[in-house]
């Protein structure tokens, strides 16, 4: 069982991620997941969650005690125990890039938390001293974590035994170990022509070892490209 939890400013957002077939089918196993409001633990005015940098600039920073106690709000116990007990992850450009391996980690890790950040992030520390570590989608910016961390839950929750109706559907995806971190070959399906483009000969042979060994070549291939 994963317990994944996102703490996000946004909740709305993710009305919609619990419909989606995989991570419905993981909801009904292997997978709890919980949406929570940030500002709904913060007893600033307005629920206020966010402040000027201090040494000046644009944008609005998230701070580091309101933070603090949404984290400790929705779990009910000090940060320190919350540490101790999931890996509390912080959505940041500067973090380690996400990837499969990454994703299949996760996965077998038992308790994630997720913090979206938004405006110019996080007051550092809340990197620092709340969050285990940081993620990042790459080297590009979004307005929030909302995104990358519907990415993280859409790439890990493919990982859970029963989220997609057949286990073996996961074996051969792209980066998976039994592909050696290649991505997947192409595939094909009927018709068999259309508009003179056709189905390759190799896929309609029959002859399992010589389609195995070109979907092996064109992994390889797409790797290099």
């Amino acid at each position: 069982m994963l317990s994944l939890d996102i703490l996000t400013l946004f909740p709305a957002w993710f009305d919609w991620l619990g419909d989606e077939r995989h991570i419905k089918n993981a909801l009904d196993g292997e997978l709890a997941l919980g949406i929570h409001d940030m500002r709904t633990y913060s007893d600033l005015p307005h629920h206020a969650v966010d402040d000027t940098p201090y040494g000046g600039g644009a944008g609005m920073v998230v701070r580091v005690d309101t933070t603090v106690a949404a984290v400790e709000g929705v779990y009910g116990q000090p940060l320190d125990d919350v540490r101790k007990q999931r890996r509390i992850i912080a959505l940041d450009a500067r973090g380690r890039r996400f990837d499969d391996a990454y994703s299949r980690e996760l996965a077998g890790a038992g308790a994630i938390t997720l913090l979206c950040g938004r405006y110019e992030g996080f007051d550092q520390r809340v990197l620092d001293h709340v969050a285990t570590e940081t993620l990042s989608l790459g080297p590009y910016v979004l307005a929030g974590g909302e995104v990358a961390a519907m990415v993280v839950v859409d790439a890990v929750t493919r990982h859970l035994p029963g989220a997609l109706g057949h286990d073996e559907s996961a074996e051969e995806e792209s980066f998976a170990p039994a592909l050696d971190g290649l991505p997947e070959y192409p595939h094909y399906t009927r018709p068999l022509e259309f508009r003179g483009w056709e189905v390759p000969e190799i896929l309609r042979s029959g002859d399992h070892g010589r389609i195995a060994a070109w979907r092996r070549e064109q992994s390889e291939r797409g790797s290099a490209s």
